[in-house]
């Protein structure tokens, strides 16, 4: 499973980082009552996985990704990537989105089929949400918890990350201005800026539209629902999905992505750059 999370990566958009380096854990078995979600991570808010499965899945990740993707998903001896910042991984629900990848529809990219049933990818797709899920709570004893502080890095040395890295295509007096007011609480704004936002941006912009070729001259245009090397689906614009079919390079697909810029940064962030460029951003009040 050494190419199949790497895809994940590739797909990645919003990230998930603990400004205290702590290890993921076996994953939680709270009722949903007692189940509680960081702010801290910018995935959506899920109910909490079925234990048994997540035992399962866990099981299976241990056998198949663990040395490429390592026992707490940071990345292995094998060189895998860090799947907690992997944007397929955190907006996976019931492993639509992983799945498919275990299972091969990436293999023009490299990564085989390794052979898992649907019943098996999906319990591995559970137990990578649940280890995200816990993300900022591990350790936390009962009750009320501490908030997470995560301006811990430097604010100069953000300043001049975003000045080399950002400033293309954000401005501190433009799209940015005042963003530490309208995301005052830290976790929140560095979860806003990972995923590609700013005050003047709802997040809703940054979904990728696709344009699908379907004969000369016969174009079908909407909102990227799924693509993958089997299939393409769009929302169109009265509200209904259309789907098609895809063999090879037909029908031609030419996916506009707002956000690719950002999807690519992911992987190259180092936790210094995070904390650092959180730092400068929480002075943009």
């Amino acid at each position: 499973m050494v190419v199949a999370f790497t895809v994940l990566c590739c797909f990645g958009g919003v990230s998930a980082v603990s400004a205290a380096g702590g290890q993921s854990q076996t994953p939680s078995t709270q009722t949903p009552s007692t189940q509680t979600h960081s702010s801290f991570n910018a995935g959506p808010a899920r109910p909490p996985e079925d234990p048994t499965v997540v035992a399962h899945g866990k099981t299976l990740y241990d056998v198949s990704c663990q040395a490429c993707h390592g026992r707490d998903l940071r990345g292995g001896d094998m060189g895998g990537p860090n799947l907690l910042r992997s944007q397929v991984a955190l907006n996976d629900q019931h492993g639509e989105l992983i799945t498919p990848i275990i299972q091969g529809a990436r293999a023009a990219q490299g990564m085989p089929n390794i052979g898992l049933s649907n019943e098996d990818a999906g319990a591995v797709a559970a137990y990578v949400r649940s280890v995200i899920g816990m993300i900022g709570s591990q350790g936390a004893p009962p009750g009320q918890r501490k908030t997470l502080n995560v301006v811990v890095g430097d604010a100069s040395r953000g300043q001049a990350y975003f000045a080399a890295h950002c400033s293309s295509c954000h401005s501190v007096t433009g799209d940015l201005k005042g963003i530490a007011t309208t995301y005052a609480e830290p976790t929140q704004l560095q979860a806003r800026w990972l995923s590609g936002g700013s005050r003047n941006a709802p997040q809703e912009s940054g979904k990728a539209t696709a344009d699908v070729t379907i004969a000369p001259g016969k174009k079908v245009s909407g909102t990227l629902v799924h693509i993958d090397d089997f299939i393409v689906s769009l929302k169109l614009s009265d509200g209904t999905e259309r789907s098609f079919l895809r063999k090879g390079a037909v029908p031609a697909v030419v996916v506009h992505d707002p956000m690719q810029a950002h999807r690519d940064m992911l992987p190259l962030y180092t936790d210094d750059d995070i904390h650092d460029l959180t730092a400068y951003l929480v002075t943009l009040k």
